[in-house]
């Protein structure tokens, strides 16, 4: 739709137009007066700009509360100016000019997305978006399609892209996210999902292999720097590991001589094994 908005001077998102779509909000037995005095974007959780030809996203980083915010149906060819809005919720950028998947690093909570009706040929810059559970971007230029990332997507949309056409794309899209419940505005059915892990085993099992041992490292170091924590309250941090013995060990001089001694390098090395038997 958006192709309909192009012979209209494009726009950028000003006070004026954020001001005038907050007050077109407001209910319809608010007098004019009290409508202009609202000034307190703060308190705005929803805001609407579909069909105002902007071209550039600017000026919303007052709307700091917002939770659903709706710019679809203009010419936006770049996302960006949303880093602020870090509480969104629902966001929809469908009939748009948007070629890349960028600025939404910081919008974590979000939940529902669209992207429909645009230009993007690579899906991508989304690992921060866990809470994703809802995903359009049908009507765009994918060859291929990665979403593995986002655990929480349920309802995905890719109908009208270059890939849908391919042979199994359905078996496929379906084998890579086992927690999909619906594709392309389809229930995906258990017959499915069993087709779908038998026909891509191949290809998913090492995917899941290699997850669960980033899963483990990730936790082992979240484990580590727990107990790092804990011990700083205490003010003994490093103490139970070898950081102590050779921190006093690197300083001396004298001790570093004995290194060249018979036997005592081995017994250096062994050290830190008989004192903490994880260490080594």
């Amino acid at each position: 739709m958006s192709q309909f908005v192009n012979f209209i001077e494009p726009n950028i998102i000003d006070d004026e137009m954020v001001q005038k779509a907050i007050e077109e909000k407001c209910p319809e037995d608010l007098g004019d007066l009290a409508r202009r005095e609202i000034t307190n974007w703060k308190v705005v959780t929803e805001l609407q700009l579909s069909f105002k030809s902007i071209l550039q996203i600017d000026n919303l980083w007052p709307l700091e509360n917002l939770t659903k915010l709706q710019l679809d149906n203009n010419i936006i060819e770049k996302i960006e100016g949303l880093q602020s809005l870090v509480h969104l919720v629902w966001l929809d950028l469908s009939f748009n000019n948007i070629e890349v998947i960028e600025g939404l690093d910081t919008l974590v909570k979000l939940q529902d997305l669209s992207l429909y009706s645009n230009r993007i040929s690579k899906i991508e810059h989304m690992d921060t978006l866990q809470e994703l559970q809802i995903f359009s971007i049908g009507k765009n230029n994918l060859t291929v399609v990665y979403l593995r990332r986002l655990k929480s997507l349920q309802t995905l949309n890719l109908s009208g892209n270059p890939f849908c056409s391919e042979e199994h794309y359905t078996l496929f899209v379906v084998a890579h996210l086992p927690s999909l419940v619906y594709l392309d505005f389809k229930l995906v059915r258990d017959s499915t999902r069993k087709a779908a892990a038998l026909k891509y085993q191949d290809l998913t099992e090492p995917l899941e292999q290699e997850e669960a041992r980033v899963l483990a490292l990730q936790e082992k170091q979240e484990a580590k720097q727990k107990e790092l924590e804990y011990h700083k309250t205490a003010f003994v941090e490093y103490l139970n590991g070898s950081f102590l013995f050779d921190s006093l060990y690197a300083g001396d001089r004298e001790a570093a001589k004995l290194a060249f001694l018979p036997g005592v390098e081995d017994l250096l090395l062994a050290y830190p094994c008989w004192v903490w038997n994880t260490y080594c």
